[in-house]
């Protein structure tokens, strides 16, 4: 199973970021789809995720300026960034469950200038 991430950069503050993320490979039933990222010293963080059910879930730092969908046939998830602000630098992951194992993308990063 391979993600290829597509769609990270550079960005101004109060700019807009769609970030893909397909997946490839023996996939017969993704549950969850979702994206962490990690700031430099930091602790990678929870971003959004998106079950199989579709109930959408956000780190409250995003809420409302983020959003996460998926294609099921494509076997991709996006995730639309609005309102980019300057801490959302940050190189960003995706993420598919394929129980009980988790696979992950190679990172995209993004910036957002003040």
């Amino acid at each position: 199973v391979q993600l290829v991430e597509t769609g990270g950069g550079l960005v101004q503050a109060g700019g807009s970021l769609r970030l893909s993320c397909a997946a490839s490979g023996s996939i017969f039933s993704i549950t969850t789809m979702g994206w962490y990222r990690q700031a430099p010293g930091k602790q990678r963080e929870l971003v959004a995720t998106m079950p199989s059910g579709g109930n959408t879930n956000y780190a409250d730092s995003v809420k409302g300026r983020f959003s996460i969908s998926r294609d099921n046939v494509k076997n991709t998830v996006y995730l639309q960034m609005n309102s980019l602000k300057p801490e959302d630098t940050a190189v960003y992951y995706c993420y598919i469950d394929l129980r009980p194992l988790r696979y992950w993308g190679q990172g995209t990063q993004v910036t957002v200038s003040s």
